[in-house]
């Protein structure tokens, strides 16, 4: 069974509607075909996915909100013979057939570059929540709740596969109304929220003093650590897991006492070069002899926890000096007021890169008191030289910002600033 807000769906539906997507997508006929499926109601994508896994084809999932171009897009770079939008009659899109076994398609985040389709076997999929229960136990008796998107892999398959794997009725939330997820937080015995770093924020700061969720997990992205003290303040338990669009769940940190500290590595995966704090290198880690490079940069502390220290893409050489972001970010973060910043890598012609600041906040802010602030906290290649103030910080549904988009807006003067002043 499966709850999505407050109506529970048991498995006749899904069974029911499972034959009548099966009868009209024909996956007897089409074996080897791609289908893109974009459909508004959760039930309805999820019992198209149900069907498609069943059967052994290979599917694309679309956000829920996704315009029908854009479906069509993402459905054509995917290789997608078949886009399912809003019904059960498809409409085809490529004519060239992969002819391959059943695929999970997903297209990476585009954070770091130009989208791209991932596909993942089933029987990889279905490891990766066999090894996912057996490894991460502690929530085996409690309430999972998944407000997140349940077309991305963090919602779908350690959201909703894991929680039926385990036994457990996962209730799908609809993430645009906070007090309506604090009510049924408040309702479930033992409530586990698997949820996006921005969520648990909000939903921290909405708690009264005193209350507390059971437990949270976060997932995407590395929580700012403003955001970090608040959630783990208001979390019992507080988890966190890391993994990537090629390889899926990685590591699980079961008790997060840091926002850097991502978790132990699965036992599905071996480290290969784990690095050290001193020398940290790229996190690659390999199964069935395929190694995958994640384009992270860490390192494995002697007690086993993978620590994670920047997206390599995101590194900003100043001077000859790495810069972090994210140590610069959290230093701005902390100064009162600031609700949420992003650094990113401004190109020079003169002096290569400097390191450039995006922030919002909840009132206007006196730019040389921001630099005085970040001038008793940072080192000086950690100095922001460009600073601009702006309404809001441009994240993804799951929390992530695209430091790449971001310098390209700043850079083409897309962002409105709300004050500057001379440094």
């Amino acid at each position: 069974m499966i709850s999505i807000n407050d109506t529970v769906f048991d498995q006749a539906y899904f069974s029911d509607a499972g034959d009548r997507i099966a009868a009209a997508a024909r996956f007897d006929e089409r074996a080897g075909d791609r289908f893109a499926v974009c459909f508004t109601e959760v039930q309805d994508w999820l019992a198209f996915f149900f069907a498609a896994r069943a059967a052994g084809v290979s599917i694309l999932p679309l956000h829920p909100s996704t315009p029908y171009a854009a479906a069509r897009r993402q459905a054509e770079t995917a290789g997608c013979n078949w886009l399912f939008y809003n019904r059960l009659e498809g409409e085809p899109i490529v004519e060239e057939r992969a002819g391959e076994p059943g695929q999970l398609l997903q297209m990476s985040s585009g954070t770091t570059g130009e989208p791209k389709c991932i596909a993942r076997a089933w029987s990889d999929i279905d490891d990766e929540v066999e090894t996912y229960v057996s490894f991460f136990t502690e929530p085996q008796d409690m309430t999972p709740l998944v407000a997140c998107p349940t077309t991305h892999s963090y919602g779908l398959i350690c959201g909703i596969l894991v929680a039926l794997k385990r036994g457990q009725t996962p209730a799908i939330l609809d993430t645009g109304n906070p007090k309506f997820l604090l009510r049924k937080l408040r309702e479930a015995e033992r409530p586990y929220l698997i949820s996006s770093p921005a969520i648990l924020h909000t939903l921290a700061r909405l708690l009264p003093a005193g209350e507390q969720m059971h437990a949270t997990m976060t997932s995407g992205t590395l929580l700012p650590e403003p955001w970090f003290k608040t959630i783990r303040a208001k979390s019992k338990n507080m988890f966190q897991q890391y993994g990537c669009s090629e390889a899926g769940c990685i590591a699980i940190n079961a008790d997060v006492q840091a926002a850097n500290e991502v978790g132990r590595v699965l036992p599905r995966f071996s480290l290969c070069d784990p690095g050290t704090a001193g020398e940290p290198k790229e996190i690659v880690v390999e199964r069935a002899g395929v190694a995958v490079e994640t384009r992270d940069l860490g390192f494995r502390r002697d007690d086993g926890m993978l620590v994670f220290l920047s997206r390599l893409d995101d590194l900003i050489n100043a001077s000859g000096l790495n810069v972090y972001p994210k140590e610069v970010e959290d230093v701005v973060m902390s100064m009162p007021g600031i609700g949420d910043a992003v650094v990113f890598r401004k190109q020079d012609a003169f002096a290569g890169e400097r390191v450039a600041l995006l922030f919002s906040a909840e009132q206007a802010v006196d730019q040389r008191q921001l630099r005085q602030w970040c001038a008793e906290r940072l080192a000086t290649h950690q100095m922001p030289t460009e600073i601009l103030q702006t309404e809001r910080i441009p994240r993804q549904a799951n929390g992530k910002i695209s430091r790449r988009d971001v310098a390209a807006r700043y850079a083409a003067g897309e962002f409105e600033a709300v004050r500057t002043e001379a440094a």
